[in-house]
């Protein structure tokens, strides 16, 4: 009889769960500690089990488990372990040490054992973590991070574990860490050990070196060995059942395409003519397979495919239908509650198969509009496809395959591009021309007419590769159509046009190319319009891939495209468009000179161009300036470059300052100058005599205006000088000035609140500024501002809090980016790892020169402590905040807030706490957080008496001690009640959290007397004369007075002994 399923504890235990709670996670596959343990299978199920992997189908928990039972009955070995295997394993045992949220990546490419190596390990961990596969959809990452928490919290307190999950999808895993840190600070939940450890299994064509694990289709020598043993056994189990081991066989050959092709040679009879039903659906599923790794089709389809036209009759399986294709294709059930799906036995014997069908006549694109017809139904009451083949239709028509160069430089960040196409839409364009390319996406566009995907990417097509830009047009508005709500989609329709008037070389007229300009600034604009309004996360799903979380820049970026090419065109036929463009002299006035007086019909056009590109190069200074694609990835450097190029056609280049006439002139220059403000200096590549006479031309403007604007820029500018090494000089007024505009409101920018708080956050010799308010209304100004437009993007942080005073402590993160350059001077430093682990605080020059600030981590958020106030700030590695503990860091300034940065754990070892006891006699946390200054000192003499209740208060009351400790009479009622403390205790503590009437905390006593506090006697030197409510002093005594006094109890060393222990 099979055992109650079980779950690990991090004890080395086993918790019983029930076997209902299998059926409460449905997006998880949990793979428990006992699994199959006591189950009792058929022989022929365990043999058809193993048959069927070793053919080539998917791995099961089942296949685990008959290897590891053959193994200890002796009648076998264990699953073949590639090289990776033990690295792998080792890397998610270190990741155990580790707080929080963790993930170890395996790359590997498709058909070489990677999912199998994967499952192995969850496999042989599963009585040391909680191990699950996410198998569920991931459109609600919510619901994924409820259940990961439900299976951590499993069996209740104290039985909790780590939970390590196999995911395959990549593009979640920032917002599940996310959502999972988000619930379990709303649970108040304090965790001593990882929360969930993700195994990324990513299937990658492409793999470049990386500190993950990366399998390839190629052994070394010692797998050859281990294959090779593992075959021998097999054939002695199984005889010639092995040569249609194909999976096994493939992997043990070391994939070699001698094997595959005469495994394969059946295909080769394939003719295009005449072709029997068996032959056509083994070509749909050779064609899926080679392109879209994990494709199937279902078993009920096939065999109703095959039974068309009456051909076949009886319940017989597909693979003895199949004949003589049978030993190549593989029909697997997953789970026992889904259908049989039927697919090739390796995606390289797919391949083969399709490259020997196309030579024999049956070509991809043949197969591929063949397959849309098949499984298409037209009957007048259903008119659909199925939607499990629809997405594998659309990856295998639209899917642009992401192809990555490593650094030049060296570095882990890497260039990422993709394809212009899908590979199959490649492929057929390379075998077979592009009218077939062009066919095959024209079939699947009429076909599934609610579906813009293959109408956008007809569209591309036509106008990238065949150049009909009429054709294109008409693709990209079908496109629209469908989904006439999504920039993504709209998009197509300008870069359509952007094509089209790039092509345009000499013979195009002037009005020519200003009519396909003006096409094309109308569809980006449009787009834009469209950006502008989209939610983000609430976007529409189509059910196959969400359209991109990131703010949709490209109708700006487009527009900038298309003046560029513009500009280009029109001043190659006439010198006269530079002045008229750049609005130095007006349309009308130049018609003459440029020979065509309708052009006047896009006077407004023109009119407005260099307004829009000024606008619009604003955007994207900030955009890259405060955010960045992510913390590993940067934008592409085409982004930049277009938009400055652009700017510099449009705007022009600066005239000298001694030439500038009035206010007005200076204004415009400054707008040049510093579209995007002053905070650009620095990534803009600005020299330093250049953010000099910056910061002067603010200065000047500060004195004939009093506009707010220019005084934040002023001072901005003077500190972006300072960073250079200059201090220029200082002029009081404008501090003055904006001192006297705040408070701030929400509806002012960001950078105004940044500087807000930069000059408030206290130094050594300055108080706070009611900082949390100041914080609270960045955070919203940000919202208003650029929430909508950074999303998700990595905010960049801007400056750091330095040692220094004023002005001076206001460190740029190009400073330090600076001191870590100058130690590196041969190789350039790979700052996306250094800011993404945070290396770069661990320099000493660094920290030479930043501030480290005391703070606290309780649930799940930072605080900086400031004075007596905790001040809640974000924080840069969300890894940090597991567990509740003093801590200290450097804050840094992003364009949404403070964030703590290098976050390290204050121990008492490590000097004076904040209350100022030493090291060695550390205040509960829970009392220290509550306390004044006066009340501390009291606590650490009574620090023995209270020992042992604390730590049965920690006990029974954890998580409501976390913050702040204020209801005393209530709690110690309720400890008094549960007989945790007895009454002689209770009034101890009682008398220590209680002041009498009219006494007062910070009363000093004199110099030189001895006061009696709970019967011990206290002397008050002459250096440090004691602070004390004078209502907890008993006795006052005199010096030299010689009265006894009360007996004092200790425990034999002296100390005075606890009473409630």
């Amino acid at each position: 009889m099979a055992n109650v399923p079980v779950l690990s504890t991090a004890q080395g235990g086993q918790r019983d769960v029930g076997r209902e709670f299998r059926d409460s996670l449905p997006l998880l596959d949990v793979l428990h500690a006992d699994q199959f343990e006591g189950d009792n299978f058929n022989p022929e199920l365990i043999e058809k089990t193993e048959e069927d992997f070793y053919r080539g189908a998917p791995p099961s928990w089942l296949n685990f488990h008959i290897s590891e039972q053959a193994t200890l009955d002796g009648t076998g070995t264990l699953f073949v372990k590639r090289d990776g295997y033990e690295t792998l394993k080792k890397q998610i045992q270190e990741k155990r040490k580790l707080p929080g949220i963790s993930t170890v990546k395996l790359f590997h490419q498709s058909g070489c054992g990677g999912t199998t190596m994967a499952m192995q390990v969850l496999w042989d961990l599963r009585k040391t973590f909680r191990c699950a596969a996410l198998t569920g959809s991931t459109s609600d990452i919510t619901e994924v991070a409820k259940e990961v928490i439900e299976l951590f919290t499993a069996g209740n307190r104290g039985h909790q574990n780590t939970v390590l999950l196999l995911l395959n999808d990549e593009q979640i895993l920032d917002n599940l860490q996310s959502s999972i840190i988000r619930m379990i600070a709303e649970k108040n939940m304090v965790t001593k050990r990882p929360v969930v450890i993700f195994l990324n299994c990513v299937r990658k064509e492409s793999v470049l070196k990386s500190n993950y694990v990366v399998l390839q289709r190629e052994l070394s020598d010692a797998e050859k060995q281990r294959f090779s043993e593992k075959k021998n056994e097999l054939v002695k189990k199984y005889g010639n059942k092995t040569k249609q081991f194909h999976g096994f066989k493939i992997i043990q050959t070391n994939f070699s395409l001698t094997y595959i092709k005469e495994a394969c040679t059946v295909f080769k009879s394939v003719q295009k003519a005449k072709r029997p039903l068996k032959a056509q659906l083994a070509a749909f599923l050779s064609l899926l397979n080679a392109y879209v790794p994990g494709s199937y089709l279902l078993e009920s389809q096939c065999l109703a495919f095959l039974r068309i036209g009456g051909s076949i009759n009886g319940d017989l399986a597909v693979e003895e239908l199949m004949q003589p294709f049978s030993h190549l294709i593989i029909s697997f059930q997953q789970d026992v509650t889904a259908e049989r799906k039927v697919r090739m036995a390796h995606p390289m014997i797919a391949k083969r198969c399709t490259e020997l069908m196309a030579a024999g006549g049956v070509t991809r694109s043949d197969t591929a509009r063949n397959l849309l017809n098949s499984f298409y139904s037209n009957d007048e009451d259903t008119d659909e496809f199925p939607q499990y083949l629809l997405s594998f239709v659309k990856d295998m028509l639209t899917r642009r395959e992401t192809k990555t160069e490593e650094n030049p430089v060296g570095g882990s960040d890497s260039k990422e591009d993709k394809e212009r196409f899908s590979r199959l839409v490649l492929d057929i364009q390379k075998e077979e021309g592009r009218t077939q390319s062009a066919s095959v996406l024209e079939v699947a566009t009429k076909k599934f007419h609610g579906n813009p995907f293959f109408p956008q990417a007809l569209a591309r097509f036509c106008c990238i590769e065949i150049k009909d830009y009429k054709q294109a047009e008409i693709w990209a508005e079908t496109a629209k159509q469908r989904d006439p709500q999504n920039s993504f989609i709209a998009d197509t329709l300008g870069q359509v046009h952007k094509n089209h008037l790039k092509s345009k070389g000499g013979p195009a007229s002037q009005r020519e190319i200003l009519e396909l300009a003006k096409r094309a600034i109308e569809a980006f604009k449009h787009e834009e319009e469209l950006a502008e309004n989209e939610q983000g996360m609430d976007m529409k799903d189509y059910g196959f891939t969400k359209v991109s979380t990131v703010f949709n820049v490209s109708g700006q970026l487009g527009f900038l495209q298309v003046c560029n090419i513009l500009y280009d065109r029109l001043v190659r036929q006439n010198e006269t468009w530079k002045s008229v463009l750049t609005k130095r002299v007006s349309l009308k006035s130049a018609l003459e000179n440029l020979g065509d007086t309708k052009l006047y019909n896009f006077n407004d056009l023109i009119n407005s161009l260099r307004g829009e590109v000024q606008k619009k190069f604003d955007f994207f200074d900030k955009y890259l300036t405060y955010s960045k694609l992510s913390i590993e990835k940067n934008d592409p450097n085409y982004i930049s470059r277009d938009a400055s190029e652009c700017h510099r056609k449009y705007v022009g280049d600066l005239p000298p300052r001694d030439t500038l006439q009035n206010i007005d002139q200076l204004m415009e220059i400054l707008q040049q100058k510093q579209a995007a403000g002053v905070l650009a200096c620095f990534d803009r590549g600005n020299t330093k005599s250049e953010i000099q006479e910056i910061t002067s031309m603010w200065r000047k403007m500060c004195s004939s205006t009093n506009q707010g604007t220019a005084v934040v820029n002023y001072i901005l500018a003077h500190i972006m000088s300072v960073n250079t090494g200059v201090t220029p000089p200082c002029k009081r007024k404008p501090f003055t000035a904006f001192r006297q505009i705040m408070p701030l409101n929400i509806q002012d920018p960001p950078e105004e609140h940044m500087l807000a708080l930069l000059l408030c956050w206290p130094s050594a010799s300055e108080d706070e500024l009611e900082l949390d308010q100041l914080i609270q209304r960045m955070r919203l100004s940000y919202e208003i501002a650029y929430k909508k437009y950074f999303r998700s993007r990595y905010l960049r942080p801007l400056f750091f809090i330095g040692k220094e005073e004023g002005l001076n402590r206001i460190v740029h993160r190009k400073v330090l980016e600076r001191l870590l350059s100058e130690e590196s001077q041969d190789t350039a430093p790979d700052w996306t790892h250094n800011w993404r682990h945070e290396n770069i605080f661990e320099n000493p020059k660094v920290q030479e020169i930043l501030r480290k600030v005391e703070g606290e981590v309780q649930n799940c958020r930072v605080y900086a402590n400031v004075r007596d106030t905790k001040i809640e700030v974000e924080v840069h590695l969300e890894k940090m905040l597991w567990r509740p503990r003093r801590v200290s860091f450097y804050l840094g300034f992003t364009i949404r807030g403070p964030v703590a940065f290098g976050i390290q754990t204050e121990t008492p070892d490590q000097g004076m706490d904040s209350s100022g006891l030493s090291g060695g006699a550390v205040v509960p946390s829970f009392l220290h957080y509550s306390c004044s200054s006066g009340m501390k000192w009291l606590l650490f003499v009574s620090l023995p008496l209270l020992v042992s209740v604390y730590q049965h208060f920690v006990d029974v009351h954890r998580i409501a001690l976390i913050d702040r400790v204020k209801d005393t009479k209530h709690i110690l009622d309720k400890l008094l009640d549960m007989k945790i403390i007895s009454s002689e205790t209770n009034d101890d503590l009682r008398a220590i959290t209680k002041l009498g009437a009219g006494s007062r905390l910070g009363q000093e006593l004199p110099a030189g007397r001895t006061v009696v506090f709970r019967g011990r006697p206290i002397s008050v030197s002459e250096n440090q004369p004691q602070k004390l409510p004078a209502t907890w002093i008993r006795e006052v005594h005199e010096p030299g007075d010689q009265t006894e006094r009360p007996h004092v109890p200790t425990d034999g060393t002296g100390s005075v002994r606890s009473e409630a222990a």
